[in-house]
């Protein structure tokens, strides 16, 4: 199991364009990849669970990976995250 933290730094959080990104590139893994806010956990692949939790500019958000291509979705997921929130 991979777990990391990220601070979200778009201005306006996670909100349906880049949710949908997120939950497209997490189903290009076989690993499950999960997003916990304030104690909640979602799913990544689930955009409407995504976007649920809230996600503001400024917050700090936990992914966690696990399963047979962990390494290389969390370097994916973590890139992702970089590049466009």
């Amino acid at each position: 199991m991979k777990t990391f933290t990220y601070t979200i730094k778009d201005e306006l959080g996670i909100h349906a364009r880049p949710a949908g990104m997120l939950a497209k590139t997490a189903k290009s893994y076989d690993s499950e990849i999960t997003m916990t806010k304030g104690g909640k956990s979602v799913v990544c692949t689930r955009l409407m669970s995504l976007m649920g939790l809230g996600v503001k500019c400024g917050d700090t958000v936990t992914i966690t990976v696990s399963g047979s291509d962990e390494d290389s979705a969390a370097e994916g997921i973590k890139s992702f995250l970089e590049s466009n929130l």
